[in-house]
């Protein structure tokens, strides 16, 4: 009750936020319902709808992320002076922002359902003449319960992380503030990324869609093997642990040698917030770069309908739910630095130069990280149209 309370006074901005968090768990929400159809309507294919269950794995976990990211930046979990008093500890705000974040994702649920059974025809009839009777399995009743524990997977899920994320930690001590180490998970990454790629092109040259050795997506590219899947994966687990040592590494370089005030104020900047923004991007980057890799298949299949609308949606999903979560990190990271951004204004420093430093942190992260998701896109794209 006290979520719903603080969610009826929030900001228009916060709110915009959580309706968006709501709307890619609608997403994600109709893919588990869809995958749910495809297995009562095919009930000889078991191991086929598990695939696709599976797969769906992945827009889920970007909502997820996306969801736990709000939740930080929401201001009304934020702990102040005085709350503790009246009985709202950093405990008690970890439990309002798990309870405001499973609200957000349910509500999404809820979405999917009544959409799901409108397309399905058991609200009001068949829709568009009823195109999609046969992807929804219209003909054959729905498992309730099934669909409902489904339905209840991401908003337990998405609670479960935002509190983990959120939970009370120890204050560091003057040291730990002093000492800030270095990233130290570049090296893991790079193994990573390397054995990633290394799995999607075996498995391309040697999986054969005839051989019933395929990942059925939802809809089709029934034929894609199910190796170079977990290959992009563990790709985009690499790039996730080697984006903070990357951003720690462009600070470092924005203050080599002879660094001015711009330069330092914004290689500082980076080094400090490289975990924040750094796995983030990693992430971002790995899916541009699938993303890149899907459109050179696109083509080489000569625009076929190799892909089908569910794993459009899925793939739509995956994009703009780790978009908003790198814009998301970057909101955190500059609530993070408000006051240092504040007593720096106070002590006489132009505007100009914070906006500079922005521009030039920015302008080091595209430089690295642009060539290097193209290139990544580019080997993982070799395999699959050679």
């Amino acid at each position: 009750m006290l979520a719903l309370r603080l969610a009826r006074g929030t900001h228009p901005l916060v709110l915009t936020r959580r309706l968006l968090v709501a709307a890619a768990a609608a997403g994600v929400g109709f893919l588990l319902l869809c995958t749910l159809g495809y297995a009562v309507g095919h009930p000889a294919q078991s191991s086929t709808s598990l695939l696709r269950l599976l797969w769906c794995v992945l827009p889920l976990a970007a909502t997820v992320q996306f969801a736990v990211a709000v939740a930080r930046t929401d201001p009304s979990t934020r702990p102040r002076p005085g709350l503790s008093a009246v009985g709202l500890g950093p405990a008690r705000l970890t439990a309002i922002a798990a309870a405001s974040t499973a609200i957000a994702c349910a509500l999404g649920s809820a979405v999917a359902l009544l959409s799901y059974l409108h397309l399905r025809g058991d609200v009001t009839g068949l829709p568009f003449d009823g195109a999609a009777a046969e992807l929804l399995a219209a003909d054959r009743p729905v498992p309730l319960a099934a669909a409902l524990t489904l339905l209840a997977v991401l908003p337990v899920v998405a609670a479960v992380a935002a509190g983990l994320a959120l939970r009370p930690r120890t204050a560091p001590t003057a040291a730990e503030g002093a000492e800030k180490k270095t990233p130290s998970g570049l090296p893991w990454g790079v193994t990573l990324v390397a054995v990633g790629l290394a799995i999607e092109t075996y498995a391309s040259r040697s999986g054969a869609p005839s051989a019933g050795g395929g990942l059925p997506l939802p809809g089709r590219f029934d034929g894609n093997p199910a190796g170079v899947l977990l290959g992009w994966v563990l790709t985009t687990v690499g790039l996730a642990l080697a984006g903070p040592g990357l951003a720690h590494g462009c600070g470092r370089l924005l203050q080599a040698a002879r660094p001015g005030a711009v330069r330092l104020l914004a290689g500082r900047v980076l080094m400090d917030e490289s975990r924040r923004i750094g796995r983030p991007l990693g992430v971002v980057s790995a899916v541009v770069s699938g993303t890149l890799a899907a459109a050179a298949l696109y083509d080489a299949k000569g625009g076929s309908g190799a892909f089908g609308p569910l794993t459009g949606l899925g793939a739509a999903l995956i994009l703009a739910c780790t978009t908003a979560t790198l814009l998301t990190a970057a909101l955190e990271s500059r609530q993070g630095r408000a006051h240092t951004t504040a007593a720096l204004l106070r002590i006489g420093a132009p505007t100009t130069v914070l906006r500079s430093a922005a521009l030039l942190r920015a302008g080091a992260l595209l430089a690295v990280f642009a060539p290097l998701t193209w290139a990544v896109a580019e080997l993982a794209a070799l395999p699959l149209t050679g």
